[in-house]
């Protein structure tokens, strides 16, 4: 069989994967989020932390409680690094230097999971089950909050109650993410994936030296890394190693825990304003850049120049010969259209157009499907623009699901899709204008800037993934990619919310022959014409001085 024709039947698998889990889980996460009854675990979690479950919340109630959550979130993942060095179970791993513990502990909370340290050689299992994993599971259930007020912002009138963000945060928590990974788990562990608390111990030698092996929590870790769209693993290889993806079929199931949530939350939104076709629009245009992106890295990657690549099948430097180009394709072009940050293969090692690739499924906003509730809430505003450009050019007062968009609204849109750009150019601006930072660049010219813009649209789009040729552990990116995963995360949740306020205190208005009909292919076709415009007007500069002038002079 040829590599390409696998790689087809992997992506057909796939596809009919998620299609048989779209429909049940989407109906029962707006089950969930919809429930006005209380599990006994759950009212015990909210007697201990205070919490008031059936109190409903204005936005900015609910922000608030977005934002002190998340600061004690990282407050103790930074102390608890601080303190590793003095901590049982912590295999004799020394306590993280300060600017490093402020990059993870910002980095695990925002969802982002960028990692600028070797897991294995770093990393305590204390500080990896009961900082790091806890993590990768809270700040998931976050980010579904958001999109669940934004979502409720819509579907109620002239009261602006969101919900309360303390049950959402549990239910998310509880009843969906803890059973979804404690099934996926199994499955990992009878693929092979290790599981235990073992130490570390020394197996033989290799090039003169001796070989180690860490034991730890593999399976029960990365299965919440990719189902929360988080990313961030135990092993400095992170899903290329063996413990944490031991064979192909772990690998494309890892893609359909990644794809599983985010796809499955557009459902839920449907079934949750009362309109499916709604969330199969939706549903629709993040499918179509999906697959769109699957297949140009694959024309870049299977491209056949020279003997070698017709030799290999592709381009196979830089990826897993257990894998191979094509379900590492899919694998990578996932990872970056969605806020996972998971390789399985390094982008660096792409050819120069699919390290492009990579970086644009980033700089889209990540939101073809996105993060976990991230990529729903950013569809949505993206949505909110595109109906606000068909409604300038025929002459009416834009509507989406019979909210008005109104000045207000369309200025905290605007502001939504402008934080994250602000912060990639000016970070990266900055990187490369001053004299240090220039030194973490492994290489120079097209490819050096490559992978500083790959830095800060990774931090700030809270993807997590590297383009493995920065050498990022120093104060400088420690520090600013560390901002720029807090503002990238926070900003973007103030103007959602606020948005979602705004609808919620309206008053729906009827449909009329004039109404643009939201749920029809020509309204998908003009969200995704809307998504590629304004990220090529965004980025298409920096993208011409690095990926597009390497691919081109290739």
């Amino acid at each position: 069989m040829s590599p390409f024709l696998a790689a087809v039947l992997q992506l057909l698998a796939l596809i009919g994967a998620l299609a048989l889990a779209y429909r049940p889980l989407g109906d029962y996460m707006a089950r969930v989020y919809s429930s006005d009854r209380h599990l006994r675990v759950e009212k015990w979690i909210y007697k201990t932390i205070g919490a008031r479950p059936d109190t409903e919340m204005r936005w900015p109630s609910y922000l608030r409680g977005v934002l002190a959550f998340s600061a004690a979130g990282v407050l103790f993942l930074y102390l608890l690094q601080r303190l590793q060095g003095v901590l049982p179970g912590s295999l004799g791993f020394a306590s993280i230097d300060p600017d490093q513990a402020f990059n993870t502990a910002a980095s695990f909370v925002a969802n982002t999971n960028w990692q600028s340290y070797a897991g294995e050689q770093a990393m305590g299992h204390v500080v990896q089950t009961g900082g790091l994993a806890v993590q990768n599971f809270v700040s998931a259930a976050v980010g579904m909050a958001v999109a669940v007020a934004l979502v409720r912002g819509f579907s109620r009138s002239r009261s602006g109650e969101l919900g309360n963000f303390w049950a959402d945060l549990v239910r998310g928590t509880v009843r969906i993410l803890l059973p979804l990974s404690l099934v996926g788990a199994i499955v990992l562990v009878a693929c092979g994936a290790i599981q235990n608390f073992a130490g570390i111990h020394e197996v033989g030698q290799f090039m003169g030296g001796h070989q180690q092996w860490q034991g730890g929590a593999y399976a029960s870790q990365e299965v919440i890394k990719e189902l929360g769209t988080n990313g961030g693993g135990l092993a400095n290889a992170n899903s290329a190693h063996p413990f944490e993806n031991p064979n192909g079929f772990t690998n494309l199931f890892e893609i359909f825990l990644i794809l599983l949530i985010p796809f499955a939350l557009t459902r839920t939104f449907g079934r949750m304003v009362g309109n499916l076709k709604q969330g199969y629009a939706i549903l629709a245009t993040m499918a179509t850049i999906w697959l769109g992106f699957v297949l140009l890295m694959w024309a870049t990657e299977f491209a056949h120049h020279g003997p070698a690549l017709q030799a290999a099948g592709g381009a196979m430097e830089g990826k897993e010969t257990r894998f191979g180009v094509g379900a590492s394709s899919i694998f990578a072009v996932t990872t970056t259209l969605t806020s996972t940050g998971a390789v399985d293969s390094f982008h660096s090692s792409f050819t120069g157009l699919g390290g492009g690739i990579t970086m644009l499924g980033m700089q889209l906003g990540e939101i073809a499907p996105g993060g976990v509730g991230s990529g729903l809430y950013g569809m949505l505003i993206m949505a909110i623009i595109a109906v606000f450009l068909a409604g300038l050019m025929v002459g009416r007062t834009p509507e989406y699901l019979g909210k008005k968009i109104g000045t207000r609204q369309i200025k905290l849109a605007a502001c939504y899709i402008l934080i994250t750009p602000a912060l990639v150019l000016c970070f990266t601006a900055a990187a490369t204008a001053l004299p240090t930072p220039p030194h973490s660049m492994l290489n120079t010219g097209a490819h050096g800037f490559s992978e500083v813009l790959y830095a800060y649209t990774s931090g700030a789009n809270n993807n997590g993934s590297a383009f493995a040729g920065l050498s990022a552990d120093t104060p400088w990116f420690n520090t600013t990619i560390g901002l720029a995963m807090l503002l990238g995360r926070f900003l973007p949740m103030v103007f959602v919310l606020a948005l979602a306020g705004s609808l919620a205190e309206q008053q729906p208005v009827p449909e009329t022959a004039g109404t643009l009909r939201t749920e029809k292919p020509l309204f998908s076709g003009l969200l995704v014409g809307t998504i590629l415009i304004i990220t090529g007007l965004t980025y298409f500069p920096a993208l011409a001085l690095g990926p597009l002038a390497e691919g081109l002079a290739s």
